[in-house]
């Protein structure tokens, strides 16, 4: 899965992991500073539904804007990218 949080906020004029941490207060989801790099800079490792509803909810967005699949890749495949 690829994790787009930072081009979905970008389209809704949010340009600051800051931005977005204070926005997700307003709606309910109080997020920690180091927590909230992690999410803007990385893909999360996990993430709760509940959460992720909220992230939906205060970008007004759908859970396929956040969340795009990607082929899932063979070791040689894997592989070959990784030296290219």
């Amino acid at each position: 899965m690829k994790w787009n949080l930072r081009l979905v906020a970008a389209q809704r004029g949010i340009w600051k992991a800051a931005e977005l941490q204070r926005l997700l207060a307003e709606h309910g989801l109080v997020v920690s500073a180091g927590k909230m790099s992690g999410l803007w800079s990385k893909t999360p490792a996990s993430l709760k539904l509940s959460d992720l509803d909220i992230i939906c909810a205060a970008l007004g967005c759908q859970v396929g804007e956040l969340l795009v699949p990607e082929p899932v890749l063979s070791r040689g495949e894997a592989a070959l990218r990784s030296a290219e």
